[in-house]
């Protein structure tokens, strides 16, 4: 049946799945099953992967997919749906060629007039000389004066207009540049489609699923909380972008860290007997070659040489025309059950279905006729035949060996399958072999697609696949997006994410006298939360963007905020040295702490002072500590934390203050000390 027959069913892109990179789209269409059964399915991309082509039918009505595969068609577009932009950018074209036109004619015109000089008559030779007239020359003068002026002014307004016009069709330009990939650029357009067919009868829709190249995504986020309250919210959005040939418009959209071009099949394990051997079973979809096949062409054979219709006549005295390569040689064919090739190279040749031998040599053989591929003709009867390679440009066709046929995937593919056809070599005349499948166009628009995966990141970004490691996650969208297939970043909301939050203010006095506050994120659901940028907001307003490290289930990590003016803290120390033991033989260092803290806030805060005291591998150097602080470990975070490092939690209530004196003792034994050295910091 012709393409043009089958009835086309509209379809309508329902949800799509947007992988590390490449995307999953499905689409719904829905009609009437023909007698028949044969329905196309347009509006697929040209994009998209065929291996990847999946139907089914939504619902119990009893139908059912049989076969679905992937046809191109070429038909008129429709001149009414020409793309704006297109015209936009011809007709500011043609009003900048216009303008320049006229600004060019302004500046011939005032050349012309700046050119006017005044010209005396010839005086003859005997005539006496004459007075100048000044008067004329004079008038001359103011004429191209106000001329001029009148000119220049015109000349401004043009040269005003031709920058305006030029501008617009910049814009114009880059607007187009920028368009979205999912309309046709030429007259004809090319539709894509899917042909099913179904085995049922009545009302159906049919669920169309297929993979595209050309889409990327990573994670970011908006964090906002409240000082007084001491809550907030987690929403997580998603950077996509999207060159897939087609308009994403209202669609479900799901994100996924998973690579969608990873295998997923299971390997194929041949078992291995011990005894008495047994014969392999034949593959499923194996055929042999019906009875007779090398009689099929007999009369085509006899039939004799057809004549050259593209031969290009030579002139007298001409040079004789290049005569086109013949391409190269396919590789021999094989038949199933061959004996593998010198060396062990089994499998290195594809195969044929079948397993019949090649015609005997004692058969009677007709003049067959020229090959149009190039290739040379085979000889005339009676002549000396040369060797089979040299005269068809394929090697001999081996006999045939005992066992089971191992036909190859490719060689199972019957929608890629190609019938040789009589101007073949005996080997390959009337048998199935895998087409080459090569699409420039569809390759080429592949390319175009996957050009987004060299998209610059935002700020702060990271890839799912680097952030996600080991693990997949998938994040659906709560409401449905539009994201055109134009190649730039579009952000889509994925939704809202219940975290645990806390606010902390931490600082360092011994080293900066500066108190910094803090988030303290917990991760409360089952999915991880992947690295990226997060946008923090603090009582509706805008206050940083920093990065969020990936946050596993149960994960608890840190956001800092930046210094906290309104809290202060202030560290004073303090140095005792004396000596102690029978003989005065162990130096004791006395060191104090003394820090006060200050809130200026409307709100209670939590305050972490960090201090480090010394550590010693050395037996006979001993430190005491004085003070009520803690190691840390018993805080929830995955903070590393410095050898020797001391913490303060102190609770510091609206406008209120604190204090806190620690310190410690370091008792070094006279033969430990060093003269001279830095014992005090």
């Amino acid at each position: 049946m012709a393409a043009g027959t089958v009835p086309v069913w509209a379809s309508a892109l329902d949800s799509v799945v947007v992988y590390a990179q490449g995307a999953l789209c499905r689409r719904l269409a829905r009609g009437t099953v023909p007698a028949d059964g044969r329905v196309r399915v347009v509006g697929l991309p040209r994009s998209l992967d065929r291996d990847s082509l999946r139907a089914r039918v939504v619902g119990a009505s009893g139908v059912r997919v049989t076969e679905a595969r992937v046809e191109v068609e070429a038909e008129p577009q429709d001149l009414g749906r020409v793309d704006a932009l297109l015209r936009d950018v011809e007709r500011l074209r043609e009003d900048c060629a216009a303008a320049r036109g006229r600004r060019d004619r302004q500046l011939t015109l005032i050349e012309e007039i700046g050119a006017l000089r005044p010209v005396p008559p010839a005086r003859k030779r005997d005539d006496p000389h004459r007075r100048t007239p000044v008067d004329a020359w004079l008038t001359l003068a103011d004429f191209v004066d106000e001329r001029l002026t009148v000119l220049h002014s015109r000349l401004s307004a043009l040269e005003e207009e031709l920058r305006r016009v030029d501008h617009e069709l910049t814009v114009a330009v880059d607007r187009l540049s920028r368009a979205s990939s999912d309309a046709p650029p030429a007259h004809v357009a090319t539709s894509f489609g899917a042909v099913l067919t179904l085995d049922g009868t009545g009302e159906a829709e049919a669920e169309v699923e297929y993979g595209v190249p050309g889409a990327v995504w990573v994670p970011a986020y908006r964090l906002a909380y409240r000082q007084e309250g001491d809550t907030g919210r987690l929403l997580l959005r998603a950077s996509v972008a999207q060159r897939t040939g087609e308009d994403w418009a209202g669609v479900r959209v799901a994100l996924a860290t998973a690579d969608l071009r990873r295998r997923t099949d299971l390997p194929r394990l041949r078992s291995v007997r011990i005894g008495r051997s047994q014969p392999a079973p034949a593959p499923s979809g194996w055929r042999a070659h019906p009875e007779g096949l090398s009689g099929l062409f007999t009369g085509y054979d006899t039939a004799g040489p057809r004549p050259e219709t593209d031969a290009v006549p030579a002139r007298a005295g001409a040079a004789a025309p290049a005569v086109p390569l013949p391409p190269p040689p396919p590789p021999a064919p094989v038949a199933y059950g061959a004996p593998p090739a010198p060396g062990g190279a089994e499998g290195v040749f594809p195969q044929v279905y079948g397993s019949s031998a090649p015609p005997s040599a004692a058969e009677p053989r007709t003049q067959a006729r020229p090959r149009t591929g190039g290739g040379p003709a085979p000889a005339a009867p009676g002549a000396a035949s040369p060797p089979p390679a040299a005269s068809s440009g394929f090697l001999p066709v081996p006999q045939p060996a005992a066992g089971p046929p191992r036909p190859e995937t490719a060689e199972l593919d019957y929608t890629a399958l190609v019938l040789c056809g009589p101007e073949e070599p005996e080997g390959r005349r009337g048998r199935l072999f895998p087409g080459s499948g090569f699409d420039p166009v569809a390759v080429e628009y592949r390319r175009r697609a996957e050009a987004v995966a060299a998209l610059p990141l935002p700020g702060h970004a990271v890839r799912p696949r680097e952030s996600a490691g080991s693990f997949d996650h998938r994040f659906d969208a709560a409401a449905p997006a539009d994201i055109p297939s134009d190649g730039t970043w579009h952000t889509v909301t994925v939704g809202e994410i219940p975290v645990g939050l806390r606010t902390e203010h931490i600082c360092v006095p011994s080293v900066e006298q500066t108190v910094y506050a803090t988030l303290v994120l917990s991760n409360a659901t089952a999915q991880a939360l992947l690295a990226g940028p997060v946008e923090v907001a603090v009582d509706e307003e805008y206050l940083l963007t920093t990065s969020l490290p990936t946050l596993a289930p149960g994960g608890v990590c840190r956001v800092g905020l930046g210094p906290a003016e309104a809290v202060v803290v202030t560290r004073r120390t303090s140095l005792r040295e004396s000596t102690s033991g029978l003989r005065n033989n162990v130096t004791v260092l006395d060191h104090g702490v003394h820090v006060e803290l200050a809130n200026r806030l409307a709100v209670p805060v939590c305050v972490e002072v960090r201090e480090r005291v010394p550590v010693t591998s050395d037996a006979d150097v001993r430190i005491e500590e004085r003070a009520d602080w803690t190691a840390p470990g018993s805080e929830g975070t995955p903070e590393r934390h410095a050898p020797g490092t001391r913490l303060w939690r102190v609770e510091l209530p609206a406008g209120g203050t604190a204090v806190r004196d620690g310190g410690y003792v370091i008792r070094i034994p006279a033969g430990k000390a060093l003269t001279g050295g830095n014992r005090r910091s």
